[in-house]
Parts: C-alpha cells; structure tokens; sequence
C-alpha cells in the first residue's frame, strides 16, 4: 500500500467517523420529539417495511445482535414494537412495529423532510445523490476487502 493510499484510508475513516457523529446528533434532535432515540428510531426504521429478526436487524444497520436485542426489547415494553412468531425460524422471533411504533416514526417526517431539504439546497440534488452513491460503493468495498482478508 502506498502512502497516498493510506492517507486516502485515513481520510476517510476520519470523514465517515464525523459524519457518523454527525449523523447521530441529527437523529437524536429528529428522534426525541417523537419520544424516541435515535437508537431506537434505527430499529424501529428497520422494520418498518417488512418485520425482521433481530440478527436481521443487526446485518442490516452494521451493529451488534445484542444491542439490537437490547433496543427490541425496551421498543415492546414500550408498546412501540412487537415480537412476531417467524415462520423461518421458531426460536428467532421477528420484530414488527406497533401502530404506535408507527405514529412515533411518523412524527418524525416533517423535521426529516426538512433537514432533507436542507442538505439537497446546500449540496445539490445531484450531488447529494451522488454522495449517497459513493457512500455506498465505499461501504460494498469495505465489506469486499474485509471479507477476501
């Protein structure tokens, strides 16, 4: 590997990680009106079109089984999710949003479709969509090269 390219890597890691923090304060200012966190909105956004398990859930949004389990489990006490019985699996339930799960995702639209707007005016339609592009070849690579390790 070249220097360029590890100064490449490192920039990027460097970019993602405070996009990353970025993203989150977001999602937590979007999130707590509606009386969630962005943690639990993440779940909660991941099975909303169709009910998932929750190791589905976890491949899905890149993080670990238990701290989705940990988040399943307070959104069902809340009466926001649900465990559904999985017909692929007997033992792996699936979690499925509540009406109210639902409502509180939904409360969150107007400010998302704001700071969606926001971004789109300050980088440019095309560009945000290419930005969204690349983000995402970059994650498909990652998981490439970890994977051929």
């Amino acid at each position: 590997m070249s220097r360029a390219e590890q100064d490449l890597l490192s920039r990027a890691a460097l970019a993602v990680f405070r996009l990353n923090g970025q993203f989150l304060s977001a999602a937590e200012e979007l999130a707590n009106p509606a009386g969630l966190t962005a943690a639990r909105w993440q779940v909660l956004g991941a099975v909303l079109r169709e009910p998932l398990p929750v190791a589905g859930i976890a491949r899905a949004m890149g993080i670990t089984r238990q701290s989705v389990q940990r988040i399943a489990d307070l959104l069902v006490a809340q009466g926001l999710a649900e465990y559904a019985p999985n017909p692929a699996h007997r033992r792996a339930k699936l979690v499925a949003p509540t009406a109210a799960g639902r409502a509180a995702i939904e409360r969150i639209g107007p400010a998302h479709a704001v700071l969606a707007a926001r971004l789109a005016a300050a980088l440019g339609v095309e560009d945000f969509a290419e930005t969204v592009r690349v983000l995402e070849r970059l994650s498909v690579a990652l998981d490439d090269v970890q994977v051929a390790e």
